[in-house]
């Protein structure tokens, strides 16, 4: 066991990307008021180069979230946990996985700040599941004694994005989700409309998108041919640096919207009756969200009007 004079820290956080993006205010508050302190990010290797790039962790460790109980890799998890002396842990989690990991230290537990039962700093408010996920962080901290947690500086999530070749006058368009949840997402013909209508104005719609989104960009890409199509061709560091260039985003409840909105990007979110923007919607200086209960019903120019108002603020 790693025992030192210093405070050892463990925040836990594994996703996903919305929910990462929205615990860097509370990173930066809990690096703030630790600032002396050796702390550690346990996280998936997908948010592990953000972690580090952020500055606010000492070093990361990471875990396959759909395989930590296997028997090995809970053991490799058990093994790190009791290889420092933690002394307090912040749980952003708060999941029932993510709480079992408390019963996982040997001797004397560390400090706890969750929802895990019998922690020290419990976040027991009853109505914890009815908050923004921005608030409810806010307040999980404050009762664990971390008075300010203010909207985190980013100024380190960017990336040189000049070899896309584009010029100044484009908009993002995110157009994927969870392919789980497909009602979440604006029909591919919507967005397709949005795209030529984009054109017709001179600016440059961008696609963005991971591999397990390519059917959803080609079919656009078809429907708008000069539209110029990214998918899985950038990193999070580089949607955060388009983001940070374009004029604006348009794109569903979905993880990079989390991204143009939290990097100023004038941005706007569609949300359908499946989720809901007053638990998890984007945060932003300029952020326009659009409810329906169906987006089917949702008429593209509609999106183009909500896009020219948030540009103008």
């Amino acid at each position: 066991m790693i025992c030192d004079n210093r405070e050892h820290i463990l925040v836990i956080k594994l996703g996903a990307l919305g929910d990462f993006i929205q615990a860097l205010g509370p990173f930066q508050a809990i690096r703030q008021h630790h600032q002396s302190a050796h702390i550690t990010l346990l996280t998936t290797s997908r948010f592990s180069d953000i972690g580090v790039a952020s500055g606010f962790f000492d070093e990361t460790f990471t875990v396959v979230p759909s395989a930590w109980w296997h028997l090995g890799k809970r053991s490799r998890l058990r093994g790190f946990l009791n290889s420092i002396r933690f002394t307090r842990v912040y749980d952003l989690q708060t999941s029932r996985r993510s709480s079992a990991f408390l019963t996982m230290f040997q001797g004397v537990k560390p400090e706890w700040s969750g929802i895990a039962k019998g922690c020290s700093h419990p976040h027991d408010n009853p109505s914890r599941d009815l908050m923004h996920t921005i608030e409810r962080q806010e307040e999980q901290l404050h009762m664990a004694g971390i008075s300010n947690v203010p909207a985190p500086n980013l100024d380190w999530f960017d990336a040189d994005v000049d070899h896309f070749s584009l010029d100044d006058n484009f908009v993002l368009i995110v157009p994927g989700g969870s392919a789980r949840r497909l009602k979440k997402r604006w029909p591919v013909d919507k967005y397709i409309d949005l795209a030529n209508n984009l054109l017709l104005s001179g600016i440059l719609p961008v696609l963005l998108g991971g591999e397990d989104e390519k059917d959803v960009l080609e079919s656009i890409h078809l429907g708008c041919s000069q539209a110029r199509n990214l998918c899985a061709k950038t990193n999070l560091f580089e949607v955060a640096g388009l983001a940070r260039r374009a004029a604006g985003a348009v794109g569903n409840d979905t993880g990079p919207m989390h991204i143009t909105t939290a990097v100023g990007c004038p941005s706007v979110v569609l949300y359908s009756a499946y989720s809901d923007p007053v638990l998890c919607g984007q945060r932003g200086e300029a952020v326009n969200i659009i409810r329906r209960d169906s987006l089917v019903d949702l008429d593209s120019n509609d999106v183009v009007c909500a896009l020219k108002n948030v540009e103008g603020r």
